[in-house]
């Protein structure tokens, strides 16, 4: 089993680099770490990286994701292992600037993974611009099969499920955030939405203020979900991508207990990873739509 300890990045395709990364920069607040004509690398203000646009035009926006392994982990017996398991893989060298060595494979969607063990962070400018979210929290993904999906996460890369609703909604974890992989049913796959969290509902609300003077009008929320109980909204980027940003989201800080961290709206006392009823609503309090 594969011991995935966090997210890294996402990579997302543009038809529109500059506009994306004057998005990312100037209202989210990421810093440019690599620029090309082709792609633009983009970290927190903190250093992690966490956002590769390339210059491209798929049918999904979503082009690949990263995720860090244990520090120590054995590259080249990781992808004898995967080998092993049936999944093709090859080690590629500087995938990003702060990642030397990762091992690349595809999912049952098609979607690039790449998962290194080491890092750096990136000497970016700790300036105060737009948003700066404190990291990419999870991505949600429309699967044409989603059963078959999760199960690849679970059974290969050792994601674990912490709620699910039927076969048409999954939510995976590989640390103690609730979900840092969505899983939901789409005839047509590709990128559902990408989030960053924030510190909390204050940076949420100053996060609004900042969308508004930007003209980017929030279609979602703030609201409170149901499954995750995160405080959300959503609003779109530069290509129409939804982006969603996040704050006090349900936590499993010990695997061994099976339960979350107990929170004044658990409808459950205590909490565990369950099966959620198709009709169960989106939002625990808040607004949906414009």
């Amino acid at each position: 089993m594969i011991d995935i300890c966090r997210l890294g990045h996402t990579t997302l395709a543009t038809g529109e680099l500059d506009r994306q990364v004057d998005h990312y920069t100037n209202i989210i607040g990421l810093a440019v770490t690599e620029r090309s004509e082709r792609r633009a690398v983009l970290a927190t203000r903190e250093g992690g990286e966490t956002l590769v646009l390339e210059r491209a035009h798929p049918t999904s926006a979503l082009l690949g994701l990263s995720f860090q392994i244990a520090p120590d982990a054995n590259l080249a017996a990781l992808a004898q292992q995967l080998r092993v398991a049936g999944v093709a893989c090859d080690q590629v060298s500087d995938p990003t600037p702060c990642v030397s060595q990762a091992i690349r494979l595809l999912d049952p969607a098609g979607t690039t993974i790449d998962l290194f063990a080491d890092t750096r962070f990136a000497d970016v400018p700790r300036a105060s611009i737009g948003i700066m979210p404190l990291k990419l929290g999870h991505v949600a993904r429309l699967v044409a099969e989603a059963p078959k999906c999760a199960a690849f996460y679970t059974e290969i890369l050792g994601f674990r499920i912490s709620d699910w609703r039927n076969d048409v909604a999954y939510f995976l974890r590989c640390g103690p955030d609730h979900h840092t992989i969505n899983l939901f049913y789409g005839a047509r796959p590709g990128l559902a939405h990408v989030a960053f969290e924030v510190k909390d509902g204050a940076e949420l609300h100053r996060a609004s203020d900042i969308l508004a003077a930007r003209g980017c009008k929030l279609d979602w929320g703030p609201s409170r979900h149901n499954i995750g109980h995160n405080i959300s909204s959503y609003h779109a980027d530069a290509d129409g991508n939804r982006v969603e940003l996040y704050c006090e989201m349900d936590q499993m800080k010990s695997e061994a207990l099976g339960y979350f961290e107990p929170r004044p709206w658990h409808a459950d006392r205590p909490q565990r990873p369950k099966a959620w009823p198709l009709d169960t609503s989106k939002n625990y309090w808040g607004s949906w739509g414009t």
